[in-house]
C-alpha cells in the first residue's frame, strides 16, 4: 500500500505541471499569472490541507533534490555564447551585472541585520537577478536554504518584478529615452513581424513533437548526457570534504553544461531547455508542498521585501547612471535590465513595447550569459556578504 501511495504521489507531482501549462496556453489570464506562481499555489494547498500522506515525507526530499541537478545541464545545453555586437550591447551586459552586484550589497548593508541568513539570501538574489529561476533553485540547494525562506523570496520576487515591469511599461521607457542616447532607427513593418514571430514562438507549446519517434530519441540522448554529467559532478564533489559537496556538485554541473553547449550537435537539439524547465516546474510544486504556512513570517518578511526592492530598483538606477556616463543606448540599457531582473522570456514582449527589433537578439544573448554566470556569482556573493 505504501508503494502504491508513493507511485501516485510521484505521478501527481510530475503530471500536474503538464496540466497547468496546458491551462496557461488555453486561458490568456492564467498565462499572465504564469505557471510558476500557479504551481506554488497548488503545492502550498497540497502541503497544508492534509493531502500529503504523513508516512511519505521522503518523496518530496527525493524529488526536490533530484530536479535541480537534472535541470541545470539541460537548460544550458542549447545556449549560444556568441557575444558579437555593438559597444552598447557589451557595456549594457557588463554594467547591468555590476549594478545588480552593487545593489545586492547595498541592500544587505541596509537590511541584512534584520534578516536571518541574509548572506545566503543575498547570494540567491544575485543569482536570480543575473540569471533566472533555475539559478534561484540551484542556489537554494547549494546554500542549504529552507523551503519557507525560498517560498517567501519567490513570493516577494513575483510582486517586486511585476512592479518593476509595470514602471518600465508605464513611464520608464519614455523617461529614459529623454536623457540617454537613442540609437534605434525607424520601426518598420518587417521589424514588427520579426518581434511578433518571437512572441508567438514563446506562446507555442514547446513540447509539441516531443513524443514522436524523433523527439523521444532526442530526449533519450539529452537525458543520457545529463545523467553522465550528474555522475561525473557527483564523483568530483565526493573527492572533497563533506561540507563542500553541494557547492562543488552544482558548480560542476554548471561548468559541464556550459562546456557541452559548445558541441554543435548538443546545442542544436530542440528540447533541452524545455525539458530542463519542466524539471524546474516539478521542483516548484514539490518545494511549495514542503512549506508550512504557519512558519511563513510575512511580518518579519517586511525587511526582505525592502531588500528585494533595493536590489531591483537600485540596480535599475545604477544602470541608468552607468548608461548616462558611458553613453549607452537607452533601449539597450532597458532590455539588459529586463533580461537580468525578469529573465530572457520577457525580452520579446519588451522589444515589442519599445518597437525596437535591434534589442531582441542582444537581450536574449545577455540572458544566456546571465544563466551561465548566475550560479558562480550567487555563490561568491554569499561568501562575500559573510565577511561584511
Amino acid at each position: 500500500m505504501e508503494i502504491f501511495n508513493w507511485i501516485i504521489l510521484v505521478c501527481g507531482f510530475c503530471l500536474i505541471p503538464a496540466g497547468v501549462l496546458a491551462l496557461c496556453r488555453r486561458y490568456a489570464w492564467l498565462g499572465k499569472i504564469g505557471p510558476v506562481l500557479i504551481l506554488y499555489l497548488i503545492g502550498i494547498i497540497i502541503g497544508n490541507i492534509g493531502l500529503m500522506p504523513k508516512q511519505l515525507p521522503g518523496v518530496q526530499d527525493i524529488l526536490s533534490n533530484a530536479m535541480v541537478p537534472l535541470a541545470i545541464p539541460l537548460m544550458l545545453f542549447g545556449c549560444s555564447f556568441n557575444m558579437k555586437g555593438t559597444r552598447s550591447q557589451l557595456l549594457a551586459l557588463i554594467t547591468g551585472m555590476i549594478s545588480v552586484v552593487i545593489a545586492v550589497i547595498a541592500g544587505y548593508l541596509l537590511f541584512g541585520s534584520h534578516i536571518s541568513d541574509a548572506p545566503k539570501i543575498g547570494g540567491m538574489l544575485t543569482g536570480v537577478y543575473t540569471g533566472g529561476t533555475i539559478n534561484l533553485a540551484a542556489l537554494k540547494t547549494m546554500l542549504g536554504v529552507d523551503e519557507e525562506t525560498y517560498l517567501l523570496i519567490n513570493s516577494y520576487d513575483i510582486l517586486v518584478s511585476f512592479l518593476y515591469l509595470s514602471f518600465l511599461l508605464a513611464i520608464g521607457i519614455r523617461l529614459f529615452r529623454k536623457f540617454l542616447p537613442v540609437e534605434s532607427g525607424q520601426f518598420t513593418k518587417e521589424d514588427e513581424a520579426t518581434i511578433q514571430k518571437e512572441i508567438e514562438k514563446g506562446s507555442e507549446n514547446p513540447y509539441k513533437g516531443l513524443f514522436t519517434r524523433k523527439g523521444v530519441a532526442q530526449a533519450g540522448k539529452l537525458l543520457g548526457l545529463t545523467l553522465l554529467i550528474v555522475g561525473v559532478s557527483a564523483g568530483v564533489a565526493l573527492l572533497l570534504p563533506d561540507g563542500m559537496f553541494m557547492t562543488v556538485f552544482i558548480l560542476s554541473l554548471t561548468t559541464l553544461g556550459i562546456a557541452c553547449s559548445f558541441i554543435k550537435r548538443v546545442r542544436e537539439m530542440n528540447y533541452s531547455y524545455d525539458i530542463g524547465m519542466y524539471f524546474i516546474y516539478i521542483f516548484c510544486i514539490v518545494v511549495a508542498s514542503m512549506a508550512d504556512l504557519s512558519k511563513l513570517d510575512f511580518a518579519g518578511g517586511f525587511w526582505m521585501m525592502g531588500y528585494l526592492l533595493v536590489a531591483v530598483f537600485g540596480s535599475l538606477l545604477l544602470q541608468v547612471i552607468f548608461a548616462r556616463i558611458l553613453k549607452i543606448d537607452s533601449d539597450m540599457m532597458v532590455i539588459a535590465s529586463v533580461t537580468y531582473i525578469n529573465s530572457p522570456p520577457f525580452v520579446p514582449m519588451m522589444a515589442a513595447a519599445m518597437k525596437n527589433k535591434d534589442v531582441l537578439i542582444p537581450g536574449l544573448t545577455i540572458g544566456v550569459i546571465g544563466y551561465a554566470i548566475g550560479n558562480y556569482l550567487g555563490f561568491l556573493m554569499s561568501q562575500l556578504l559573510t565577511l561584511l
